[in-house]
């Protein structure tokens, strides 16, 4: 709904702009124009998220996700010593971490909802437990090791080498997930004090 209405906004002051400044002549090509390459952005990142969800099921289904929750079992039962108790939760906080390393953050969605889901039912309430909210800044700073959607918007933009911004995106996800769970830990605290 708030979308819908910032979009109706600068629609309308586009449409404003454009009777204001007398160039009413480009507005029409200019849309068509925008919506043409809108579609070709749409149709490459769909190929780059239909690949790396295939890798992430062909991960899945060689065991390779199984083994990689297994070597990343002593950080998660730091992070989540409860939930890591159970291998069906632990198996979807691979799933997700998995698919957030690969830099797939719409096919990581699904696999955190159904983290954050087995995680409700393992607290057997309705509120969000700390566990919780560490998983949910996990899944939104998460570390990338792959940007594929970056950088198949980068290659959609025509730049020659689009995994060229590797270090800095390696940098800044790492930086932003100690300091989400930083604060996610102190907050933890502070509720619980």
């Amino acid at each position: 709904m708030v979308m819908g209405a910032i979009w109706l906004g600068m629609i309308l002051l586009s449409v404003g702009a454009a009777f204001g400044s007398g160039n009413t002549g480009v507005l029409t090509p200019a849309a068509l124009e925008g919506a043409s390459a809108a579609i070709t952005l749409c149709i490459s990142l769909a190929g780059a998220l239909c690949l790396w969800s295939g890798l992430s099921k062909v991960m899945e289904r060689t065991g390779l996700t199984e083994k990689l929750g297994k070597l990343m079992r002593p950080l998660f039962r730091r992070l989540f010593p409860q939930t890591s108790k159970d291998e069906i939760a632990l198996g979807c906080l691979t799933a997700n971490v998995s698919a957030n390393l690969l830099g797939l953050g719409s096919a990581a969605t699904p696999m955190g909802v159904a983290a954050v889901k087995r995680m409700q039912t393992l607290a057997g309430g309705t509120e969000a437990t700390d566990e919780m909210c560490r998983l949910i800044v996990m899944n939104t700073a998460s570390i990338q090791l792959l940007p594929t959607t970056v950088a198949a918007v980068r290659a959609a933009a025509g730049a020659a080498s689009p995994f060229d911004i590797l270090p800095a995106v390696w940098l800044t996800s790492v930086c932003s997930v100690v300091a989400g769970l930083l604060a996610a830990f102190l907050f933890g605290r502070l509720r619980r004090d």
